[in-house]
């Protein structure tokens, strides 16, 4: 019999999703663009049984991007490249993991540990989201933001529970699991892995541009979220203090920004244009409104 250790937290106070706080039109007639900086409700605060003071953290912060339309006569060319891609998509679907993380967590770093192999792979997304609610026990983590919190809440909503918990896995957008469990996330990936693809997504960067585009062989239910990460592939933390106190903890993947781009109807092909800074990883997500199945991603590293 194996005992599987991993720390809860019951969710109060939660907003399921974000307000909208202002909005850009006119630049492409298939966008429904959003202005999204961030969640405006703080999420309640566990009270603590052992509170240590820790200087504040630098936050991350979701942010629009400046964007403008690729022109149409990109489109012809766009539609040639989908063609020859969506060929060989049913081959190459990758499938993002994201991984809901602190430092102040101790049974977190196995699961660190596999995310690190997990971000080896080419037929996967390993992202690492690291929270903040367990900041309270002893140790800020470095790299949390109220923003994963909240994401992570809203997975939790969009399924029904009423916890959310570290180490936690959720597979394709869709499938929720404890982080250490290697075997149950090996097989979820090879779930989604022969899941036909729903959207075919080409991105490029030049020049300070990133450059998204996609198309929907067949119409998709309801809008999908263009979602833009940034990442940085590794950091080694040294713990002072909370339940990792001494260890000196590798971590892979750490997102570091999450911006919303906009919301894609599919009906017509998305082209879009936006600036990009630094040369750090850029993954670009199509996703399911409301925290659903992610439809497709891809990745520049």
């Amino acid at each position: 019999m194996q005992f599987v250790y991993y720390c809860t937290q019951k969710i109060g106070g939660f907003a399921p999703s974000p307000r909208i706080t202002g909005q850009i039109t006119g630049v492409s007639q298939n966008l429904d663009w959003s202005f999204q900086p961030g969640l405006d409700r703080k999420d309640q605060q566990a009270s603590s049984d052992d509170p240590n003071s820790q200087s504040p953290r630098k936050s991350t912060k979701m942010t629009m991007p400046k964007r403008r339309a690729i022109p149409i006569l990109m489109l012809a060319v766009l539609t040639a490249i989908f063609a020859a891609v969506s060929a060989q998509a049913g081959e190459n679907r990758r499938v993002v993991v994201e991984l809901f993380t602190s430092q102040g967590c101790s049974s977190c770093p196995p699961a660190d540990a596999l995310l690190r192999e997990l971000a080896k792979r080419d037929d996967v997304v390993a992202l690492a989201l690291h929270v903040d609610y367990w900041d309270y026990i002893g140790w800020k983590d470095s790299f949390a933001s109220p923003d994963f919190t909240a994401r992570q809440k809203a997975y939790a909503y969009a399924s029904g529970n009423h916890m959310v918990y570290t180490p936690q896995m959720v597979i394709g957008g869709q499938h929720q699991v404890i982080g250490t469990k290697e075997m149950k996330v090996a097989d979820l990936i090879a779930t989604h892995r022969v899941q036909p693809p729903e959207v075919v997504l080409a991105v490029t960067r030049q020049d300070g541009r990133l450059r998204i585009s996609a198309q929907a062989p067949d119409p998709v239910e309801g809008p999908l979220l263009v979602q833009v990460v940034r990442y940085i592939p590794d950091a080694t933390v040294e713990v002072r203090r909370g339940e990792n106190a001494g260890r000196r903890l590798p971590y892979s993947n750490i997102v570091t920004d999450w911006d919303i781009a906009g919301n894609w109807d599919t009906a017509a092909p998305l082209a879009l244009e936006l600036p990009i800074e630094g040369e750090n990883p850029v993954v670009v997500l199509l996703q399911h409104a409301g925290h659903g199945p992610i439809a497709a991603v891809a990745e520049l590293k």
